[in-house]
């Protein structure tokens, strides 16, 4: 018998993706319901070769929800702790919860041992967050990170699907001849790169800056690992890439690096710069491995290693992450990507 399963923020870009993972990976889903705001309510989507009607999130019960995929953003806090609460387990992948010290944040790969049984409420990380520590933690694992900087190049699905219609419309606009204009973002995000996602603090790091860091020293069991981001949207449609510089306790070399990355879950090395073999968002797009390239030695920095990676915004930096957890805490097991 499959599992009564809901997902709440059905028809977002990430809602769409766990209705396709969910197929994808053979969830054992006996049941499926889907929930979003009122505006959403009369749509059907398909999965499993049937139209399943949109319910109203509000309104909807969780009674014998099993478990239940949540990417209806923060201001839904409140309707996932009502569905913890009617019994169901909840994953959920916005910010609300992620550094409250009573929600586990995880990526399976790196933390699951901070689930707990009966846990009702699990937090998602930010999709930037997981990414980057794919790539960290088997690193963090054989020698200590001393500091990390790190630059983002995120995609416009990481906003939404009103940001994708933007940056087709201004596309479209420049090829008419029209006047371009931005209403998602601050700036014209075709043919640009935008360093800024989300809100400035008083101190000068957005939100999103603020996110990797806090984030990563939770996951990492680090309150003390110095990371500075600095995060940019570029015109990209899904796949988030990340330039990271590393320092360690130790030297080490870029060998050693691929090495260890080599063997890490999740994460596939493709760096051969005499065959001009390295990862671009284009290669990651619709993939759940976190792509790892241009492995180098800091020339300022000996011992200090530079390196590239990239990967799906909605799949592993959001919806594959959440069903990952769900398998791991329901199924027994992560099945492989």
């Amino acid at each position: 018998m499959g599992l009564h399963v809901a997902v709440a923020g059905a028809t977002g870009a990430v809602g769409r993706e766990f209705l396709a993972l969910l197929e994808q990976r053979a969830f054992p889903v006996g049941r499926l319901r889907l929930m979003a705001s009122a505006r959403s309510v009369g749509q059907r989507l398909s999965f499993g070769g049937e139209a399943i009607a949109v319910e109203e999130l509000a309104r909807a019960s969780f009674a014998g929800v099993d478990v239940a995929f949540f990417s209806a953003g923060s201001a839904q806090k409140e309707e996932a702790r009502r569905a913890a609460r009617e019994g169901a387990l909840v994953i959920d992948n916005s910010s609300a919860f992620r550094m409250d010290p009573d929600v586990p944040l995880v990526i399976p790969e790196v933390n699951a041992h901070t689930l707990r049984p009966g846990q009702r409420l699990i937090a998602n990380p930010n999709c930037t967050t997981i990414l980057l520590l794919m790539v960290l933690a088997p690193l963090e694992r054989r020698v200590r990170l001393r500091r990390v900087v790190v630059s983002t190049y995120q995609a416009v699905s990481g906003t939404g699907a009103s940001a994708l219609a933007e940056l087709d419309a201004q596309i479209e606009a420049e090829r008419a001849g029209r006047p371009l204009t931005a209403q998602v973002y601050p700036k014209v995000i075709h043919a640009n790169a935008i360093p800024f996602v989300s809100g400035f603090g008083p101190d000068g790091l957005t939100q999103e800056e603020w996110k990797v860091v806090k984030e990563s020293r939770r996951i990492l069991e680090r309150p003390d690992l110095a990371l500075s981001a600095t995060c940019v949207r570029v015109p990209v449609r899904r796949a988030h890439s990340e330039s990271v510089n590393l320092e360690f306790d130790r030297p080490v070399t870029p060998g050693e690096v691929r090495a260890w990355l080599a063997e890490a879950p999740g994460v596939r090395v493709w760096d051969d710069p005499a065959r001009m073999a390295f990862p671009t968002p284009r290669d990651a797009d619709g993939g759940d491995d976190v792509l790892v390239g241009r492995i180098r030695p800091d020339p300022g920095r000996p011992g200090a290693i530079d390196l590239w990676l990239t990967g799906d915004q909605l799949r592993k930096g959001a919806a594959l992450n959440a069903v990952q957890i769900a398998e791991h805490v329901l199924v027994g097991a992560r099945r492989p990507a």
